[in-house]
């Protein structure tokens, strides 16, 4: 089923022959001394605590990842202070994992400390991560948090496997509305001198419509995951720990459903309502041309607009996933210092059909191989070593000519659509750090930090990176941070994919995306109550962006024909090419948050979280709208054999003006009136309980958006361009209403 899973498993068999080798092994070995760092030591799964880290990191732990009820990534992190989970896409349901409100794109995610993802693979691969299992998620926010990823603008997110140390299986199942079932497992076996794992996690989910428009606002799937651990305790004196994982999704948004070869070849006639939902069209058969003029078709109603004859096809969305993946690391004491070796691979593939853009093909492969060396020096803790990064893009396809006039007939003609966003990056980088204390009682801690990455394509590039805590008292510290961090711009999934209706992608890109970071935290413990007030300024440099429909600069009578103001329309007789630029100012972010955790009772929690964002670009910059104001409260209970929790999320109201470019793109609803300048404020509850029957069984149900709120009841996530061309981008809440669910989990 899947052709690399002999690459994986070879590349983790290599690792562990290399570092078996007997050359490898010292018997003489002195363990290093521990560099300590002060801190509450409070639990790491209340909102408010930091772990005993100088860079600012948040962790997620087993318990509160169960709490979320959640059994995938986006899940377990989403409705955090200063971290989300965006949609960018209501149909096919892209969602990206946010730190600071800045673009998915510019986190990083990371297994045991190892990068293997892409801006496509987390496109569609973030639900595809399974967390039954692991000990916990470590969120860094800020450019270059992490010494091996400079690629991470907005920060990191590194998933943390647990090593067991007895037996346990576990398995659970869960069911709810929308035909959605949840079936999960993990299987840990300790063995002398080292211990296995297996999880395997199968999900599915029906297509939902909220408002009747036949049109999907949260994307049906069908999802298979599959994972391997082992942990062996000394192999020529090396401690290594590796994971195979496989991941086969399905998925499917836009006609409701998932019969997808008939939803592929359904190409004429409407089977949408149109008319449904706020400001629907009065032709449940089109839409309005805002305009007046650009509609080819006459409505019901006498008024010029487009009448859709696409078929179940023309507002489709269909990608089919699979991903092999493997990593191993190997550490020992070597002389008076530490050895660490690390490697991984990844074989990415997606098969997808965009509707009326086309289809896209992609094979992406990624490798990482990483040697580093720490060890102390005086009073300080020096690490220093080198990485190499591997990733490259081959995609095929075929594009569909999607000229408006062409709605009545079905596809328009369609031409191949080869390779126009293809590239390999080979980074070779080296990297060193300096830890050192400084007064008495270690008061001060401060590490410093450079990387050189060699780009085969941007030149080398120079990263540096200043961390510095500070304890005030045993109760207070305060965390200061500055760095930079960049990454290199790929192209197909930087902001869309209706680029497919373009004959070529002209690379304008000249240097990489660079960010400058600067943050301070200020933290608070004590046995009740913890808290952290946090500043992050970034200013990201060369913003990578895609002009989709642009004449090619070295076509001077399309040039001219625009000028003229009659456009690159394919009927002036002009192909049209996407622009693959570099923003001319920079995109600045200033976030400020705060979060607090009171314990009440020794079994009663409760949260707080204030967040405040605001964004300095020009209009077309920045992609999709994001929140100026949101506020998080959470309550958690423990009695009996009862764990009951609640969250509430507000999220503020939004500027939708700004980030939608409603001054030289404005945006329409499907009756021809302009869509809102800003978008309501609104709240999501979400709650579970579970009951714990025994030691070993434990049932539990809940409740996602308890109160049923959907941005398409209030503001349709269908909108117009001036001249009626048709998207389904304009987001800014809830895609899915009130979901409810139950099931039972067993530890044995």
């Amino acid at each position: 089923m899947y052709k690399n899973i002999t690459v994986a498993a070879a590349v983790a068999g290599a690792f562990n022959a290399l570092v078996a080798s007997p050359a490898a092994a010292d018997d003489n070995a002195v363990v290093a001394p521990e560099v300590r760092v002060m801190g509450s030591g409070i639990k790491i799964n209340a909102q408010g605590s930091l772990r005993d880290e100088i860079i600012k990191t948040e962790s997620v732990d087993a318990k509160a990842i169960e709490r979320a009820n959640a059994s995938n990534l986006t899940q377990a992190l989403d409705n955090r202070p200063g971290v989300s989970v965006q949609v960018e896409c209501s149909v096919c349901n892209v969602r990206n994992i946010t730190l600071n409100n800045m673009p998915g794109r510019f986190t990083t995610l990371l297994i045991d400390g190892i990068p293997l993802w892409s801006s496509v693979s987390t496109s569609y691969g973030l639900d595809s991560v399974g967390v039954l299992g692991v000990e916990r998620i470590d969120i860094s926010r800020g450019a270059g948090a992490s010494l091996i990823a400079p690629e991470a603008l907005s920060g990191t997110v590194n998933i943390v496997t647990r090593r067991p140390d007895k037996a346990e299986y576990v398995l659970r199942g869960q069911a709810g509305n929308f035909d959605s079932f949840v079936g999960d497992g993990y299987l840990a076996q300790p063995l002398q001198g080292g211990a296995i794992t297996a999880s395997f996690n199968y999900n599915k989910h029906d297509s939902v419509d909220g408002v009747g428009y036949g049109i999907t606002q949260f994307t049906g799937y069908d999802r298979k995951l599959g994972g391997f651990g082992y942990y062996v305790d000394d192999v020529g004196g090396f401690r290594l720990r590796g994971r195979v994982d496989l991941v086969d999704e399905k998925r499917g948004g836009g006609p409701l459903g998932n019969d997808y070869p008939a939803i592929k070849n359904d190409i004429v006639g409407n089977p949408f309502t149109f008319s449904a939902g706020p400001h629907g069209s009065p032709d449940p058969s089109g839409w309005v041309a805002p305009d007046g003029v650009s509609g080819p078709d006459t409505l019901s109603t006498g008024q010029n607009g487009v009448l859709y004859n696409g078929g179940r096809a023309g507002i489709s969305q269909i990608i089919f996933t699979r991903r092999e993946q493997a990593t191993a690391i190997g550490e020992r004491y070597l002389g008076d210092g530490k050895l660490r070796l690390a490697a991984g691979y990844a074989h990415h593939h997606q098969d997808s059909f965009y509707g009326a853009d086309g289809t896209y093909i992609a094979g992406q492969d990624q490798y990482y191989l990483e040697a580093s060396y720490q060890k102390p020096w005086g009073k300080s803790l020096v690490t220093f070593g080198t990485n190499y990064r591997y990733e490259d893009l081959r995609s095929h396809g075929l594009a569909f000519n999607t000229d408006i006039r062409l709605m009545q007939g079905g596809a328009g003609p369609v031409f191949e659509n080869n390779g126009t966003d293809n590239y390999t990056y080979k980074v070779p980088a080296l990297f060193a750090q300096i830890y050192r204390p400084f007064f008495e009682h270690d008061r001060l801690e401060v590490n410093a930090s450079v990387r050189y990455d060699k780009h085969n394509v941007f030149g080398g590039i120079t990263s540096p990176r200043l961390n510095a805590l500070f304890h005030h008292t045993d109760a207070v510290a305060s965390r200061f941070s500055i760095g930079r961090g960049f990454r290199a711009p790929t192209s197909f999934f930087e902001q869309e994919h209706g680029i497919l209706a373009d004959g070529q992608i002209v690379r304008q890109i000249s240097q990489p995306e660079i960010s400058d970071n600067a943050s301070y935290a200020l933290s608070y413990s004590s046995d009740r109550f913890s808290w952290v007030a946090s500043a992050n300024y970034t200013r990201i440099k060369n913003f990578a962006m895609l002009n989709a429909g642009q004449c090619d600069p070295a076509d001077a009578a399309c040039l001219a024909s625009v000028a003229a103001g009659t456009g690159v329309a394919p009927s002036a007789g002009f192909s049209t090419t996407t622009l693959f630029t570099s923003a001319p100012d920079p995109v600045t972010f200033r976030t400020f948050d705060w979060v607090g955790t009171y314990q009440v009772t020794p079994s009663t929690a409760l949260s707080l979280g204030l967040e405040k964002n605001t964004y300095t670009f020009v209009p077309g910059t920045l992609a999709f709208s994001r929140p100026g104001e949101r506020v998080y409260l959470q309550a958690n209970s423990e009695f009996g054999g009862w764990d009951l929790s609640a969250r509430l999320t507000w999220t503020g109201s939004q500027d939708l003006r700004k980030f939608y470019d409603y001054v030289d793109n404005q945006q329409f609803n499907l009756d021809g009136t302009p869509k809102p300048d800003r978008s309501p404020s609104f709240s999501v509850v979400d709650v579970r309980a579970q009951y714990r029957v025994n030691k070993h069984i434990a049932a539990f149900a809940g409740s996602n958006n308890l109160f049923n709120y959907q941005q398409a009841k209030h503001d349709s996530y269908l909108w117009l361009d001036s001249a009626g061309n048709i998207d389904v981008t304009h987001i800014w809440g809830p895609n899915i209403g009130r979901t409810v669910y139950a099931g039972i989990r067993a530890d044995f």
